[in-house]
């Protein structure tokens, strides 16, 4: 205890004699410990936008297309058309074992009309499941829609939120009714706008959703265009798409082994390579920081060495005294790192403030926002804790190891 006062006693004697070396000392380490903590916020701001965006088209989930088969199968010839309808997807919800859930879609280009406003919009019909599937969130006042909706066949409509501009202009339509086909729907929601890097029939803000089996009696059409599915989990996609396959090949008379009878985008994958990706460009942010910081330390290294030759006398004079090299090398690391934390808390706090500020900017579509969280904090927390004990031990052991009768007389 009386080593570490003495030593802030002494590093504040230093502070008020030299202000220029512990300014350029001190700003050395905030320079470094800004720069490890923004790049390493902005890296993890980047990874959580990414995942953001390709969250836009689902969480996670499996898109399949039945398409031709491409292999021979039981007497069938290859290039045989895979149609699937709503029971074989019924029968296929029975029959797997982990699946969260799933939903057909049918699709077509259908007229829609409100008032003096005619276009022709891609209408989809599906279940009640889709709009979690695909992350389809009502605005408020608005929903999805539910089992009693598909149950009754209603005319009900959920709107992307493009669309519902390009219709009905800014204020909320929930409530109003348009025509497709010349039926009248029921607006039941609004999407809220989100961030959408990928999509295989347009971006959702430009699409329009009815319930399935209100699609099939407005336009006769039997078979899906498409499906969705996923497992609890991601990892369980995989076994779940065979699981799908299998079953569907066994109803439709398919070789479960032709990838091309049911055609399958796993999203699941993209989020992988996201986090692969972003893994590897953290850590280079990572080094990258960390060099600037090493960069740091060695001033702070350089400088403590002129503190210790200033100090030869008086080191010598404590050691006549009495102190033992223990108490010398303590002491010097003492006002190393009281140095570096000073430095190192205002780098943090520098690069939290610019953190903060940062979304402000309007950029956030394209960087996402970095955020200093307690992981990153507590990554250049360490890494300054390292760079200031090997900073400061060096200097203090040369110290500790001077001969008190050599150190008086220098």
């Amino acid at each position: 205890m009386h080593a570490a006062s003495d030593a802030l006693r002494q590093l504040v004697q230093d502070i008020r004699t030299q202000k220029l070396r512990t300014f350029l000392t001190t700003f050395g380490i905030v320079w470094g410990t800004a720069a490890v903590t923004l790049l390493l916020a902005f890296g993890s701001g980047l990874h959580k936008q990414l995942v953001k965006t390709a969250a836009g088209l689902g969480d996670r989930i499996v898109i399949a297309w039945p398409s031709r088969t491409s292999l021979p199968f039981e007497g069938l010839g290859k290039g045989r058309r895979i149609r699937v309808t709503e029971e074989d997807l019924q029968a296929v919800a029975k029959a797997t074992r982990g699946l969260q859930a799933i939903s057909p879609e049918y699709s077509d280009n259908l007229k829609i009309h409100y008032g003096d406003k005619t276009l022709m919009a891609d209408v989809s019909g599906v279940t009640p499941e889709f709009g979690d599937l695909r992350n389809l969130i009502p605005q408020a006042g608005g929903r999805f829609f539910n089992p009693r909706d598909l149950e009754e066949r209603r005319r009900v409509v959920f709107l992307g939120d493009q669309i519902a501009k390009d219709l009905f202009g800014e204020p909320n339509p929930v409530g109003k009714t348009l025509m497709v086909l010349g039926s009248p729907f029921l607006v039941v929601g609004i999407l809220t706008p989100k961030q959408q890097d990928s999509s295989y029939k347009g971006r959702d803000k430009d699409l329009m959703w009815i319930p399935a089996t209100t699609f099939r009696s407005l336009t006769g059409i039997k078979f899906v265009d498409n499906f969705i599915y996923k497992a609890p989990s991601a990892a369980g996609n995989p076994a779940l798409t065979e699981e799908v396959r299998k079953i569907l090949a066994g109803r439709l008379r398919f070789d479960p082994k032709d990838k091309e009878a049911l055609q399958v985008w796993d999203t699941t994958e993209m989020f992988a390579f996201f986090d692969a990706f972003m893994l590897g460009f953290k850590l280079f942010l990572g080094i990258v920081g960390s060099l600037t910081l090493v960069v740091g330390g060695i001033g702070v290294s350089n400088i403590m060495n002129v503190v210790v030759e200033e100090r030869t006398r008086e080191i010598g004079i404590k050691m006549a005294l009495g102190a033992r090299p223990g108490f010398i090398l303590r002491q010097f690391l003492i006002e190393t790192l009281a140095l570096t934390a000073v430095g190192g808390a205002t780098g943090v706090g520098l690069a939290a403030s610019l953190c903060a500020v940062f979304p402000t900017l309007g950029l956030t579509e394209y960087v996402g926002d970095p955020v200093v969280s307690p992981g990153v904090a507590a990554l250049a927390a360490g890494l300054l804790g390292v760079v200031g004990l090997l900073a400061g031990y060096f200097p203090a052991h040369d110290a500790a190891s001077l001969d008190p009768v050599v150190a008086m007389k220098l």
